[in-house]
């Protein structure tokens, strides 16, 4: 079974996506638009990504002193993606979109993350302009976001420093006032920035004209000294290259240096970066900080102070698009690890007439153990593929549907990013090793593909915020918002499908759907309760202490859910059906029975780890 063909069953058979076309921003669509649209991006996937996955892993980016310098198929795909619209794929049409739902976006770009995860499709830039959107002035949205959505210009995101990584409170980037009149300047008010910024993806290239990096920095205070804590933290557009107020380059190259390249485990053939601001390296318009031109140009956006929030707009976007590169990486691993089983012969059949040394060698698709790792990666990765769509489709509700439902859509978002990013970065990773593992010793080796995938995955737990950080924001703020608002609605949600497959159940004598829909009541019961316990002290620190169990436990359930309702909507007994349902049996009595050991130390407190003191180790 194809990815497309996954793509198409989630879209329409499931999510009946077709029905957002009743929608006055999506009046112009129909099926048939939204076909040509992945027909388009598999193609370009296929032609352009996919051959060259290998190269950009091999052919890694290098610093010739002047500028970096990447494999031409890098350049090749660019073009490619930004010709074929995408990058306003969801933008008004004045702007030069094609007002597509965002559910068909995140799904068209799926493509491209399962060809080439590591080339990119413009996550970071598509982000980054959505924020200017959001925040920015009439004229940040013009100058900046419209390039960068034409393909013209790149986009950046800058929060971690090499002594702070996830701890933003710790930032020591400075911005300061520009000189008289810097509240005045057309592009917003115009300051100096100096300071360090590591982990920075494609923080320096020439695939463009420019880089518009949004960089978070702290403005002192009236005693001339930083507020502490998030609340100092203010958002500023540094490009690259500095334009006039109407987005013409002047030919000034600001106070931007690349410090230099980390080489990667994976995703190699995407640039990350250190790179310094203000140090004087290209000093630029008047006195600067040091009367010699130092400092980098930065233009605040939104207010002082307020520059956390206005990233976070970014951060919870590329928070999703994270799980989905996880997501693909998986299901490509998956494919890759099918096509291998179906065709290499090893070891002969647990029967009688294996026990003949001189039969034929049986295909390991056919041994159970091998199935057994198929099915867990089809398992993982379809059923991740589910989540992000339907995040996707509350995307779309939130911004199209009435006020309740978008209400609610936002609630339901606010609870399920850390899950969206999180469950296909642990669980896909752990596909893409299962991946290796039915390759054998070849799998091991770079004469296959499969060994990249893991590598490439690897990341997926860390950046947009590591694992830890989900998880204490899951437990520690999302079930807990708005008195748990969001996380009662998603067990509405959720008891909702349980009492649809326990109807169908029972009227269609199916002993099986009944028996997953009791399993996720009482998985949710469960779930239910070890929130509760958690906190039951109030003390954070205890109830703290096993948020990632909480996570994993968590997370095991929604994708049970997201499973339950894949299995209703696979009733036919075409094969892809079939395969579906023993995909959704597999999770079942493989996978959600593991959130047990997972609570008991969440609903106890255990403090084992907390309480383990550093000269133990």
């Amino acid at each position: 079974m194809s990815l497309r063909s996954t793509v198409d069953f989630l879209l329409h058979d499931w999510l009946h996506v077709d029905t957002l076309n009743q929608r006055e921003r999506f009046a112009d669509h129909s099926r048939e638009t939204f076909d040509a649209v992945l027909d388009t991006c598999e193609r370009i996937a296929r032609d352009k990504f996919a051959p060259f996955n290998r190269t950009v892993d091999i052919e890694e980016p290098q610093f010739d002193g002047e500028k970096v310098v990447l494999p031409q198929a890098t350049y090749d795909a660019r073009v490619a993606y930004a010709e074929s619209g995408m990058l306003s794929a969801a933008q008004d049409y004045d702007i030069g979109g094609m007002q597509l739902p965002y559910t068909v976006e995140s799904a068209a770009n799926a493509f491209f993350a399962c060809a080439s995860v590591s080339i990119g499709a413009g996550m970071l830039t598509v982000g980054n302009a959505n924020l200017l959107m959001a925040h920015g002035t009439e004229r940040q949205k013009q100058v900046f976001a419209l390039k960068e959505f034409a393909g013209d210009w790149a986009g950046t995101m800058c929060l971690s420093e090499p002594q702070a990584g996830s701890s933003l409170s710790d930032i020591a980037t400075r911005a300061t006032p520009d000189g008289e009149g810097f509240e005045a300047d057309p592009l917003g008010p115009r300051y100096r920035l100096k300071g360090n910024k590591m982990w920075i993806s494609t923080g320096d290239h020439e695939l463009t004209d420019n880089i518009v990096h949004l960089v978070l920095a702290k403005i002192p205070g009236p005693d001339g000294k930083p507020i502490p804590g998030v609340k100092g933290i203010s958002l500023f557009i540094v490009p690259k290259k500095l334009v006039d107020d109407q987005g013409v380059l002047t030919g000034e190259r600001n106070d931007v240096a690349l410090a230099g390249l980390n080489h990667k485990c994976g995703w190699r053939g995407t640039v990350n970066t250190l790179l310094n601001f203000g140090e004087g390296k290209y000093p630029v318009r008047g006195a600067g900080l040091d009367g010699k031109g130092a400092g980098a140009i930065g233009y605040l956006v939104g207010r002082p102070g307020e520059g956390l929030r206005c990233m976070f707009h970014m951060m919870n976007e590329a928070r999703i698009g994270v799980g989905m590169a996880a997501t693909m990486l998986g299901l490509a691993g998956y494919y890759a690890s099918l096509e291998y089983a179906k065709n290499r012969p090893q070891g002969r059949p647990m029967t009688p007439a294996g026990k003949d040394a001189a039969s034929p060698q049986a295909r390991i698709i056919e041994h159970a153990d091998v199935k057994r790792m198929l099915l867990a990666q089809k398992a993982y990765g379809e059923g991740a593929l589910a989540l992000e769509l339907y995040c996707a489709r509350l995307v779309d509700e939130q911004h199209t549907g009435d006020s309740e439902s978008a209400n609610q859509a936002r609630l339901l978002l606010e609870v399920l990013t850390p899950i969206a990013k999180s469950w296909p970065s642990e669980w896909c990773l752990e596909a893409n090793s299962l991946a290796i593992q039915i390759h054998g010793g070849y799998g091991y080796t770079r004469d296959y593909p499969v060994e990249q995938y893991w590598r490439d995955n690897r990341l997926n737990m860390i950046h947009e915020g590591t694992h830890g950080i989900q998880a204490m924001d899951l437990l520690g703020r999302k079930v807990l918002m708005e008195e748990g608002r969001g996380l009662w609605l998603l067990a509405d949600r959720i008891n909702a499908t349980v009492k649809r497959a326990q109807t169908h159940g029972a009227e269609h004598d199916n002993a099986a759907l009944i028996a997953h829909a009791d399993a996720l009541e009482q998985a949710l019961q469960r779930v239910g309760r070890a929130t509760k316990m958690a906190w039951s002290t109030g003390v954070p620190g205890e109830a703290l202490a096993n948020a990632v169990p909480y996570m994993q436990a968590f997370g095991h359930t929604v994708l049970a859910w997201i499973w339950l309702e894949v299995e209703l909507a696979s009733q036919a007994q075409e094969a892809s059906h079939l395969g579906r349902r023993a995909a959704a049996h597999f999770f079942f009595n493989y996978e959600l029975p593991k959130i047990g050991a997972w609570l008991n130390v969440v609903e106890s407190r255990d403090m084992t780890c907390a309480d383990t003191p550093e000269d133990a180790f």
